[in-house]
């Protein structure tokens, strides 16, 4: 590779004919360029220790300035230059191939020029029969200044790599930080999760809990029923009698007040309207007779018509001042409802209906709440029973 070159004699287009020259052919000054815009140093490399048959302990320029030393002339590495350059560039020589005038070969490579294209087309075109010096000239000024302008082009995208790589870093970090970030909290909301999981499988077992003594009182409750029969009678009765000493008491308490006053009741009071006679109907005897509404003023003469058959009073306002929860035990405890439609709610009008209806109590409804009114309707009782 180190061996002086031979003189380089030029051949003419007129000798040449038809005939692509050979790398060996080419003038010197095109080697170089030649060899370093048409093969890569990797590849040079391989095809230099090939051909020597030895590895080379030369530097990537050491190695460029052997091999286009050894283009001057025909050798064996230099034919393996001419193998390699034509099988790399097949398509562009076969594109220059069709040129066949001088004028067609320069503007093939100043296309190529302007394409950025000229490896290929540079080597297509020095090899061409129709090259002469003068345009093998042009295109090695050509191809020197392509390189200067790949050199600063070069070195500005290696400025524009450095800044990449900048902001690639940084954006790494930034990356990194993000994931640092999302980590910690999905471990956060995991923590959460667990805990809620945690709580509600307490508040699960909690309310089994209360279901169980739920259905434990239940089953108490009914097992208390069951050992306590008719309940439900005894807590009207019980009612009933809250009722009967309820009035009792209010009796005992007009006694005395009537004992204590010296002046008769008819100065102090008008005396109540005297209930009219009313026959004895025998089968109102010890029946249990409820008044539902009415005057307040003529509840006495209620109670001593229906007393005077034999019957026990009792009596409910229809939702004015009594509450409901009495009338219902008022009702249960009743053979027969005189209803006073003209002095009751509505809430009771319907509640004593719907008992009634239910129960199959007898029940008698009266628009006038006087006193001939309550003597007709026992007389018509009596009648139908």
């Amino acid at each position: 590779m180190c061996d002086k070159p031979a003189p380089f004699v030029p051949t003419s287009t007129a000798t040449q004919g038809s005939r692509r020259r050979r790398l060996w052919e080419l003038s010197p000054t095109c080697h170089c360029p030649l060899i370093g815009v048409g093969l890569s140093l990797q590849g040079l490399r391989k095809l230099a220790e090939k051909s020597i048959g030895n590895e080379l302990g030369l530097d990537d320029y050491e190695l460029h300035v052997g091999v286009v030393n050894e283009c001057a002339a025909r050798k064996t590495l230099s034919e393996a230059l001419q193998k390699e350059l034509e099988r790399r560039y097949v398509a562009e020589v076969a594109r220059f191939h069709k040129a066949r005038t001088t004028a067609e070969v320069e503007a093939l490579w100043k296309a190529a020029v302007g394409a950025g294209n000229v490896a290929g087309a540079y080597w297509a075109g020095l090899t061409h029969p129709r090259c002469t010096p003068e345009l093998e000239e042009q295109m090695t000024r050509d191809i020197h200044m392509v390189q200067h302008q790949a050199g600063a082009g070069a070195r500005v995208d290696l400025d524009k790599y450095n800044t990449l790589l900048a902001a690639h870093a940084r954006l790494e970090r930034d990356l990194l930080k993000m994931q640092e970030r999302c980590n910690a909290l999905v471990q956060d909301k995991a923590a959460a999760a667990r805990e809620h999981e945690t709580a509600l499988m307490s508040l699960r077992a909690l309310a089994i809990g209360k279901d169980t003594e739920l259905g434990q009182a239940r089953a108490e409750l009914a097992a208390l029923r069951a050992t306590v029969p008719e309940l439900e009678t005894r807590k009207r009765l019980a009612n009933r009698l809250a009722q009967v000493e309820a009035r009792e008491a209010r009796l005992r308490a007009q006694l005395a007040a009537s004992k204590e006053a010296p002046a008769p009741a008819s100065a102090l009071q008008p005396a109540p309207t005297p209930a009219p006679p009313v026959a004895q109907p025998v089968r109102l005897v010890n029946r249990s007779i409820l008044c539902v509404g009415g005057r307040s003023g003529n509840v006495p003469v209620y109670r001593s018509m229906i007393e005077q058959v034999g019957a026990q009073f009792a009596h409910h306002d229809g939702g004015l001042e009594d509450s409901s929860g009495l009338l219902d035990a008022s009702l249960a405890a009743a053979d027969l409802v005189i209803c006073q439609t003209g002095c009751i709610s509505h809430g009771a009008y319907w509640r004593v209906k719907d008992h009634c209806k239910r129960t199959g109590t007898q029940c008698v409804f009266v628009d006038n709440p006087s006193a001939s009114s309550l003597a007709r309707t026992l007389r018509e009782v009596e009648t139908a029973l």
